[in-house]
């Protein structure tokens, strides 16, 4: 299955990156680029974005990236380093790079960027299981 349809299948079946209001801007073999809106039901105490807000683009951007080489991949590892912060109504974008995969391992860097800056790092480990994408 090509990269493309395997990222369409996980979206349809994923409630969650559907509720972030996700967009899907680019998808190839190990990559992905993403864009959403921080809404107002996104907001903290402090009425900025949750880091939690962050931290999902992020690790949706590395499971469509991840699991795009065919096989089924699951995230083992996740680290996050927030930035900067953000307000209501900002779009950031996350670009998922591959760095390494070998046969049960892959690492990625995931940015999130607005359009002025870059906002937060994100960088995970999967664990590639023998399932392959049908």
């Amino acid at each position: 299955m090509e990269a493309k349809a395997i990222v369409n299948k996980m979206y349809e079946n994923d409630a969650f990156s559907q509720w972030l209001g996700i967009r899907i801007l680019e998808i190839r073999p190990g990559y992905s680029r993403l864009l959403m809106t921080v809404r107002a039901d996104m907001l903290n105490g402090f009425d900025l974005a949750h880091g939690g807000i962050t931290y999902s683009l992020a690790d949706s951007a590395l499971a469509f990236a991840s699991n795009s080489q065919g096989r089924q991949a699951v995230s083992v590892e996740t680290s996050i380093n927030h930035l900067e912060k953000l307000n209501e109504g900002t779009e950031i974008e996350a670009e998922a790079i591959e760095v390494s995969l070998k046969k049960t391992i892959g690492f990625y860097r995931i940015e999130i960027k607005t359009k002025e800056k870059l906002v937060a790092v994100f960088n995970g480990t999967v664990y590639r299981t023998n399932t392959i994408w049908e």
